[in-house]
C-alpha cells in the first residue's frame, strides 16, 4: 500500500523515480480504508532530505501510512526554503489535540551542546511527554534518542574523544523480539556524533532494556514501555552518500575528520560507499510499523487515549 503525503512534497517525484509507491492526500481520501497516522519531528538540518530518507523506508509495509511533519517553534532552519516549511510543517500547537499511531523524532546538530542549552529543550520535552499519551509507539533518533533518555530516565551522555564516524557492526540482545524479526545475528548501521551513552547508565534503569549494541561503537538500541518508545543511537536511515557528503562537507571546511570507518570501497573515498546497512534499515522500520505501531493500535483509533503501559 502507498504513502499519502501531501501533494507537491518534493520526496514525491524522487522516490517515484526510485519505483516507490506514494500516493498524494487527494487520491488517498479516494480510498475507504482508515491509514495509519504517523507524525515526524524533522530536527534535522536538510529537512527534504531527512524526509526523503524516512518516507523511502516507511514505504516498505503493505500499511497505508498518514505522514505529518511537525516543526519546533521557536527555531528557523537555514538550510531549508521557508516556503516548504510553511507549506509541509505544521507546530506542536496546530495537533496538539491529535492522535498518532506513530511517531519519528530526528537526530539535530546540537549533540555537544548541554541539554537545558538547547534553545528549544522545554518545547521538546513539552512533545515528549505529549507523545507517552497521544501516540502508540515513538522512535527516537541519535540526538534525539539521547535527548530522551535523559529526558524520561535520567540518562547522561557523554562527550567523545573524536567523532563516531562510519558504519559499524552490531549484535542483538534480545534476537526474538519482534523489532529484529528477519535480523542476521550481526547488522550494520551509520554513525555520526560526538557523544555517546554508556550501556552501563543503561543497565541501572530498570525501566528501560538494552536491546542492541556494538564493540565499537557502543550502545544502540533501547526499549522502554515494551516498546511505546523505541531509542535508536545510529541513522539507519541515511542514503548510500549522506556520510560522504557529511565528510566532504567537514574537509572543504577544513575540520578534523578522519575518513568514515568501514564506509569507502577499500577507505578510499574516490572509489564511493558500499551499502551494508540498507536491508538492516528496511527490517527495522518495517517491524516497527508492523508490530509497535500497527499491531498496538486501538481498533477505534479515538480509543487510543486510553492506552496504557502496553509492556
Amino acid at each position: 500500500m502507498p504513502l499519502n503525503l501531501q501533494k507537491n512534497l518534493p520526496a514525491i517525484e524522487l522516490l517515484k523515480k526510485e519505483q516507490i509507491f506514494v500516493m498524494d492526500s487527494l487520491r488517498a481520501s479516494e480510498q475507504d480504508i482508515r491509514p495509519l497516522r504517523v507524525v515526524i519531528l524533522n530536527l534535522m538540518p536538510l529537512k527534504i532530505t531527512t524526509e526523503t530518507d524516512l518516507i523511502r523506508l516507511l514505504s516498505n509495509t503493505p500499511l497505508q501510512i498518514e505522514v505529518d511533519f511537525m516543526k519546533i517553534k521557536g527555531h528557523t532552519p537555514k538550510n531549508t526554503p521557508i516556503e516548504h516549511m510553511q507549506e509541509f510543517y505544521k507546530e506542536f500547537d496546530q495537533i496538539a489535540s491529535d492522535y498518532y499511531d506513530g511517531m519519528i523524532i530526528t537526530g539535530a546538530p546540537v549533540e555537544q551542546m548541554e541539554f537545558e542549552d538547547v534553545t528549544y529543550w522545554q518545547e521538546i520535552t513539552g512533545i515528549f511527554d505529549w507523545a507517552c499519551t497521544h501516540v502508540t509507539s515513538t522512535l527516537y533518533i541519535c540526538w534525539a534518542a539521547q535527548a530522551g533518555l535523559y529526558h524520561f530516565y535520567d540518562v547522561p551522555k557523554y562527550p567523545l574523544e573524536s567523532k563516531m564516524f562510519g558504519v559499524f557492526r552490531h549484535t542483538v540482545r534480545e534476537p526474538f523480539l519482534p523489532i529484529f524479526r528477519g535480523f542476521d545475528e550481526e547488522f550494520f548501521v551509520p554513525h555520526s556524533r560526538h557523544t555517546e551513552i554508556r550501556r552501563e547508565d543503561i543497565l541501572k534503569v530498570p525501566e528501560i532494556k538494552l536491546l542492541s549494541e556494538s564493540e565499537e561503537s557502543g550502545v544502540y538500541m533501547v526499549m522502554a514501555r515494551g516498546g511505546r518508545e523505541i531509542f535508536i543511537t545510529g541513522h539507519s536511515e541515511y542514503s548510500p552518500y549522506t556520510l560522504n557528503d557529511e565528510y566532504v562537507r567537514d574537509v572543504n571546511k577544513g575540520l578534523p575528520i578522519d575518513v568514515p570507518v568501514n564506509y569507502y570501497r577499500n577507505n578510499d573515498p574516490s572509489q564511493g560507499p558500499v551499502v551494508r546497512w540498507r536491508g538492516h534499515a528496511n527490517l527495522l522500520f518495517t517491524n516497527w510499523l508492523n508490530y509497535y505501531v500497527y499491531q498496538q493500535t486501538p481498533f477505534r483509533f479515538e480509543d487510543i487515549r486510553h492506552l496504557g503501559d502496553l509492556s
